[in-house]
């Protein structure tokens, strides 16, 4: 990040990415990507409102809510103590004053809320919409929330653009989304103009005033964009590619399944076997059965395994690398 050296012109800040797949790198932002995606956000949302900061702000979408904040002049409330606890996000919503009252969450705490069922979830229902991001909201999470009557609005993005720029489906006005092959590219003026010192890869992903993402997708008649995981979370399992993103739905969507993390471990027969860490009591031979009928033998788990919880790293991102040392033979959980 070299803070000591003079930012690269143009920029406000610099945010480091999680680097949950790979290398941590510095986003470089500039006041109008910052400034483009927080009016594009208020005008999806319904207007400009009082926000609560409940994620870090030194990633990108707890200073967005910074930001939305500071364009509408209000003062957001602040979610105070270690971890995330769903009586102190209730004491957080309590301060906030006037509407439209928005937050943004990751997934893990919004399931902390819907789980605890108490005085959190009675003040997340009080919000106009939460953002929802920063990872996938599986759909089990959405009918959770729609049922418990929580107004939340699933977003994609990343620190390269100025957070989520496509809600709910659909990119936010001013964002222009391309599907190149099955690679989703993004333009607008919430981009990003780089990454700190690595003038290479800045030429390499961002090119004529086009993202390149790390994501596949495809987009439907209606417009709506559909992702469908990382690129490189292709498993390659006896010559089969087997896209770890659809496993990890298909197990999502199991009753009493709460989250999933699919990977690939290397296995003298297959090359690559898939193997799931879950966060279930369910039965493994049932997942797997269930993937079985509803992907075909080559998605099947080879092995499921169980945890209270996966372990993350960043705003709410499963850190795939411990979840693969966790899995791998011989290593205790």
């Amino acid at each position: 990040m070299a803070p000591d050296e003079p930012a690269e012109p143009g920029t406000a800040v610099v945010i480091a990415t999680s680097g949950s797949t790979g290398a941590p790198k510095g986003v470089l932002l500039s006041a109008r990507a910052l400034t483009a995606s927080a009016e594009a956000t208020h005008a999806r949302l319904g207007g400009p409102g009082h926000w609560l900061l409940a994620t870090p702000a030194h990633y990108i979408g707890g200073l967005q809510v910074l930001v939305r904040s500071l364009l509408a002049g209000t003062e957001p409330a602040v979610l105070t103590g270690t971890g995330f606890r769903p009586d102190d996000f209730a004491a957080a919503a309590a301060t906030l004053k006037g509407g439209p009252r928005y937050t943004a969450l990751v997934p893990t705490q919004l399931v902390r809320l819907l789980d605890d069922g108490g005085v959190g979830l009675a003040a997340a229902k009080t919000f106009d919409a939460i953002v929802v991001g920063a990872a996938a909201t599986s759909v089990s999470l959405r009918e959770r929330a729609a049922d418990a009557g929580v107004r939340i609005v699933p977003a994609y993005g990343m620190s390269e653009t100025a957070s989520g720029c496509v809600y709910d489906g659909f990119p936010l006005d001013g964002v222009r989304v391309d599907i190149e092959g099955d690679r989703i590219r993004i333009a607008g003026d919430v981009l990003a103009h780089g990454y700190r010192r690595q003038p290479g890869l800045t030429a390499e992903a961002f090119r004529a005033g086009w993202f390149t993402t790390s994501d596949r997708g495809i987009r439907h008649e209606d417009g709506r964009v559909e992702v469908l995981g990382r690129a490189d979370d292709m498993i390659n399992t006896g010559g089969v590619k087997v896209s770890a993103a659809a496993v990890e739905r298909c197990l999502c969507a199991q009753p009493g399944v709460r989250d999933a993390c699919v990977v690939g471990l290397p296995d003298p027969e297959w090359g690559e076997a898939v193997v799931a860490l879950v966060v279930s009591s369910g039965d493994a031979g049932d997942l797997r059965a269930a993937v079985r009928a509803e992907l075909g033998p080559a998605s099947t788990p080879k092995r499921v395994e169980f945890t209270g919880a996966l372990p993350l790293r960043g705003p709410g991102k499963i850190d795939r690398a411990a979840v693969k040392a966790r899995l791998l033979p011989g290593q205790n959980g």
